[in-house]
């Protein structure tokens, strides 16, 4: 799969103790782990998940956000 550019928002979760991952462009799309790394390439493997299923759907990718200085 092509280098995937979406946002990840990583948060850390006191009540269970996780990182929480969220990817903005894609509606109720997160995951989590219990290290930031874990949750980094869960993070990544949403994404894949993300797209797939828009692409299964006949739905086009929403734009990635890019940051604005």
């Amino acid at each position: 799969m092509e280098a995937l550019h979406y946002t990840m928002i990583i948060e850390w979760d006191d009540r269970d103790n996780i990182f929480v991952v969220t990817i903005p462009e894609f509606t109720r799309c997160k995951t989590h782990g219990d290290t930031y790394e874990e949750a980094v390439k869960n993070g990544q493997e949403a994404i894949e998940v993300c797209v797939e299923a828009e692409q299964a759907l006949g739905r086009p990718l929403p734009q990635p956000q890019t940051y604005a200085a």
